[in-house]
């Protein structure tokens, strides 16, 4: 499983560090800033992964609320996370708020974007 986060966001890096910590070794962290690659391998622009977290898991690309269920499912000391918030109703209130939040942190973060012609 690949998880695309965004590195120079503080809060983001400081949330994927604690992940980190955990030493899973079936996931690959890959900082989405400015990085051609990763919008390769996921078919999606700069300002897309910018906007959301994604995860890559068995060829597919999912996003925001998806993506943290798919991490915390593979992390023993967050799989609680997963059990909680993959209720339908719970999910569907988690997923409004991470969106909410989401765009705060794209709006503060946007300026990284580099502009292509």
């Amino acid at each position: 499983m690949k998880v695309y986060y965004n590195k120079s966001c503080n809060i983001c890096r400081a949330e994927i560090n604690l992940y980190k910590k955990q030493n899973i070794k079936e996931i690959e962290w890959v900082d989405i800033t400015n990085n051609l690659i990763a919008e390769n391998d996921t078919s999606k622009n700069n300002r897309t992964l910018l906007r959301r977290l994604h995860v890559e898991e068995n060829g597919q690309i999912f996003g925001g609320a998806k993506a943290f269920l798919l991490v915390w499912k593979k992390i023993p000391k967050y799989k609680f996370l997963y059990y909680f918030f993959k209720i339908p109703i719970i999910f569907q209130l988690f997923s409004i708020c991470y969106e909410i939040i989401a765009y705060f942190l794209y709006l503060k973060n946007k300026k990284q974007l580099i502009e292509k012609n």
